[in-house]
């Protein structure tokens, strides 16, 4: 398995995955598309994934606010959390969190090229902190 494929991002049995470097399944996984919009270029089929999880995705407003801009990341985390904290989100968050403390490997996919500065690796922080959101 390549290093660009599956991020250093992997924390409390939360790991992330660029739908374009896809190593494919492994076992008691459970993979969600984390991302608003679907992936440009690949067909629903062809993805290997067993939801697709809009709501916890940046809002439209927040998404265009941040352009993928690294210097702009740390308010981006501020704004997102803060999202991740109400509906629709919210339920989302602690349903997945529950997954990955307990059922098995929960893997979130996502199209964003700068893994490392993306919603999925706010997300990922979020989902492994204990406790509340």
């Amino acid at each position: 398995m390549s290093p660009a494929a599956r991020t250093k991002e992997a924390r409390a049995g939360v790991e992330v995955v660029r739908v374009y470097e896809d190593p494919g399944r492994r076992p008691r996984e459970h993979r969600v598309l984390v991302d608003r919009l679907w992936p440009r270029g690949v067909h629903k089929a062809a993805l290997d994934a067993d939801e697709w999880a809009k709501e916890v995705a940046p809002s439209t407003e927040l998404r265009r606010w941040y352009g993928h801009d690294p210097a702009r990341f740390d308010e981006f985390s501020r704004r997102y959390r803060a999202e991740l904290e109400h509906d629709p989100g919210a339920p989302v968050v602690e349903r997945l969190r529950a997954y990955a403390c307990g059922r098995g490997r929960l893997v979130l996919l996502t199209a964003t090229r700068d893994v490392e500065h993306s919603g999925a690796a706010v997300l990922t922080e979020v989902l492994a902190a204990s406790g509340g959101r």
